[in-house]
């Protein structure tokens, strides 16, 4: 594993850092710029990461990840401009294009752009990739080997892929818990105790996409396994369709694309 420079040392770079530690990295080949003390003790104690307050204080090791708050990347890239070498850039700021991010740092264009998710706090993330051209194999590897390390990885060969990336994996957490609060509130609704429904719901959503990915076969081939003929699930999908769930959740999805495309002009135009 290459030596890595984080700059933002917030929850995803932590986990990734843990991440990267678990797979075999040396702390020692692993520094991170974080402005908050907190957050700086917390990753110097759990990983014995070197620290640094400042960009200025960096060694620049030839990958570095940004993972600072698209709103700061302008700034963070103007200190890092004057001082990239040949350096990979990976880029986990949601929504900043490859495009602008190289206009920031100078014009400098050895970027890959990752769009994470929340899962990969418990190293069971997806991560969508974009690699600018002047990105050779290795460095897709190197890239790829970043994200790897809190889940699986999957390249786009357009970068207007990943608003739709981000719309599925990005957000896609987000209608997982909001389904699963739902089936929840239906339990509890049905006399279950909160705790079993919890646990119930849980369980089943965790259990379904285990079985989902294990097995290798089609959701619906799956579904269709469960929904025997004049049976309890019949009657449950047949009301799901009747409420329209698929074309929610296709209406969610564009929706979520849409406004990440619009994120992606907005902080364009910032700097």
């Amino acid at each position: 594993m290459h030596k890595v420079s984080f700059i933002g040392g917030g929850n995803m770079a932590a986990a990734i850092v843990g991440g990267l530690i678990a797979s075999g990295a040396q702390p020692t080949d692993i520094e991170v710029v974080e402005i908050n003390a907190d957050a700086r003790a917390q990753l110097a104690a759990s990983f014995g990461v070197v620290t640094h307050t400042d960009v200025s204080q960096a060694r620049l090791h030839g990958l570095i990840v940004l993972a600072v708050k698209p709103q700061t990347l302008p700034d963070v890239a103007a200190a890092l401009a004057s001082r990239l070498d040949g350096q990979l850039v990976v880029s986990i700021a949601a929504g900043v294009r490859v495009a602008d991010l190289a206009r920031w740092l100078g014009g400098h264009d050895r970027i890959v752009r990752a769009m994470p998710n929340t899962p990969a706090l418990v190293r069971a993330g997806i991560a969508g990739l974009y690699a600018a051209p002047a990105v050779g194999t290795e460095a897709r590897s190197q890239a790829e080997a970043v994200l790897r390390a809190v889940g699986g990885v999957v390249w786009v060969d357009d970068e207007t892929q990943l608003d739709a990336v981000t719309a599925v994996s990005g957000s896609g957490p987000a209608y997982v818990f909001y389904a699963i609060e739902s089936l929840e509130a239906a339990a509890v609704a049905q006399g279950l105790a909160p705790a079993t429904a919890r646990q119930l719901a849980l369980q089943t959503f965790f259990g379904a996409a285990k079985l989902a990915l294990e097995s290798g076969e089609e959701p619906a081939v799956l579904r269709q396994r469960v929904t025997s003929k004049g049976g309890t699930t019949e009657r449950g999908i047949a009301a799901l369709e009747a409420a329209a769930v698929k074309q929610a959740f296709a209406q969610a999805v564009e929706a979520a694309s849409r406004r990440s495309a619009e994120l992606g002009d907005e902080l364009g135009r910032l700097a």
